[in-house]
């Protein structure tokens, strides 16, 4: 018989367990406190621009294949997908880009072209970061993170060295030009450490960049929200919108139902949470909490970010749809994000123009941009700061890709550590949830299950397996498989 399910947040771990949940025959109703779907996936519209709020890069396609196969679908069904080519482009310096190729081939002979000897380095380097993704994918991320035994097995043992080395460690073996080393280590970033912290193991990042390429869905990363969102009500799963959970009920040591801020109650056989994990956590009375306020400050987490969400009133030229400026030192950046966090004097920026791709990003002759700062969650975010870092990368903007275009700009939006942790309840403000270091890894970030209360379940970036949007959505697939066991 199936069991009341009430699933807090609609971000895309929420989403797929709600989709696992109701496939199984409970009654699952999903809970999110903003007046649309998506969690940090949202969508900006404005002045006839549409922008995604949060998530931009579409990689791994393989797991959003996989995910919508166990419904008996595929993507397209919901949504149509374009192959980036190029992927992207990254920016050192005044006219000095490296453009990334939509094929390893292109790559290779572009490596080889900056620094000989480099494309067979690299040919071996992403041979190695192939094997490690078909581990991680087929052996590792689906295990819920319940012990450490799932780490083990004659694949992993075989590459137990690569779980104690470094990304940067290994790039820097192979190659000596910095900008192929900073193209090589830029996909950890998504992992939200450095790579001097991030498992050699990680690679294949490096595999999933480019060998499973980068995609663009039509009308933005938020189609792929509304395409799950659209397979989760043919299933049967309910949305109430608007509604910001204020206590998580515990009797007897088993979650029995959450309260709304405005007071209505809502009775459940289990609660799963896709919102925030410390979030929930402060949810629960104090007695019910796995982890303390010392636990969460000790932990790595991954950046904060400042957007800005432009609409420029012509093309925009010298770019691609996803552009990189690394035209300033990383490692200053990274030390003004991790080991002194504040305001980097020079930030590395990333910019995409969705326009390039999409039409129905901007009106016809137009162009609509979304810029980022990685910055340290927990930092003071103000007005003031915002347009400060604005001009500043604006002025490198135009110097670096030769054009103005401070006076195409039809209006700007910000968002911040702030709105981060207004709209999402975001621990310090992080965008991207806990980072992915060595001892952060699968069975050592919080759990799935609650060890305290019975019936409670977590999904999402801070658990397992990780940040990032095909994570989450295995997460999402990890808790409901945890619950159905549970049961």
């Amino acid at each position: 018989m199936g069991k009341r399910i009430h699933i807090i947040g609609s971000g895309f771990s929420s989403l797929a367990a709600a989709c696992y949940l109701a496939k199984a025959g409970h009654d699952v109703t999903v809970f999110e406190k903003n007046a649309g779907v998506g969690g940090r996936a949202r969508q900006l519209k404005r002045d006839g621009f549409t922008f995604d709020i949060g998530p931009t890069w579409y990689w791994m396609p393989d797991v959003f294949e996989r995910f919508f196969a166990d419904f008996g679908k595929m993507p397209s069904d919901y949504y149509k997908l374009t192959r980036l080519a190029p992927a992207y482009t990254v920016y050192f310096g005044k006219g000095d880009a490296v453009t990334i190729a939509d094929n390893l081939e292109q790559i290779t002979a572009e490596f080889e072209r900056i620094e000989p000897g480099s494309g067979k380095k690299l040919e071996k380097f992403i041979s190695i970061a192939r094997s490690n993704y078909e581990i991680a994918i087929k052996d590792l991320v689906y295990n819920p993170g319940v012990s450490p035994l799932e780490l083990v097995n004659l694949k992993t043992a075989a590459k137990i060295g690569q779980f104690f080395g470094n990304i940067r460690s290994d790039v820097r073996k192979s190659f000596k030009n910095p900008k192929l080393v900073s193209i090589l280590e830029f996909p950890v970033l998504f992992l939200g450490a450095k790579p001097s912290d991030t498992p050699s193991f990680y690679s294949f990042m490096n595999y999933a960049d480019f060998g499973l390429g980068t995609w663009h869905p039509h009308k933005g990363m938020h189609s792929v929200v509304q395409g799950i969102h659209d397979l989760a009500t043919s299933l049967g799963v309910k949305f109430r919108m608007g509604a910001d959970i204020a206590q998580i009920l515990v009797e007897k040591g088993s979650a029995v139902g959450i309260t709304e801020k405005g007071g209505a109650h809502f009775p459940a056989d289990v609660v799963l949470s896709g919102a925030d994990y410390h979030h929930t956590e402060t949810l629960l009375p104090a007695s019910s909490r796995q982890y303390s306020e010392a636990y969460w400050e000790r932990k790595v987490f991954a950046p904060s970010s400042l957007l800005f969400y432009v609409g420029f009133d012509r093309r925009i030229e010298n770019v691609a749809h996803h552009t990189l400026f690394f035209d300033v030192d990383f490692d200053r950046h990274a030390h003004a994000i991790y080991d002194d966090p504040r305001w980097p004097d020079e930030p590395l920026f990333y910019a995409s123009f969705p326009s390039m791709t999409d039409d129905s990003a901007a009106p016809a002759g137009k162009e609509a941009a979304i810029f980022l700062i990685p910055l340290a969650p927990g930092i003071e975010d103000t007005d003031e700061l915002r347009e400060q870092y604005f001009d500043k990368i604006m002025d490198r903007f135009e110097r670096v890709t030769g054009q103005v275009v401070r006076d195409a700009v039809l209006f700007k939006q910000s968002f911040c550590v702030k709105d981060f942790i207004r709209d999402y309840n975001s621990y310090k403000g992080n965008a991207y949830g806990m980072a992915n270091t060595l001892l952060q890894t699968h069975y050592l970030r919080p759990g799935l299950k609650s060890r305290k209360v019975k019936n409670l379940y977590f999904t999402g970036q801070l658990t397992v397996p990780g940040p990032g949007v095909p994570p989450a959505l295995i997460s999402g697939k990890l808790a409901a498989e945890l619950i159905e066991k549970g049961l």
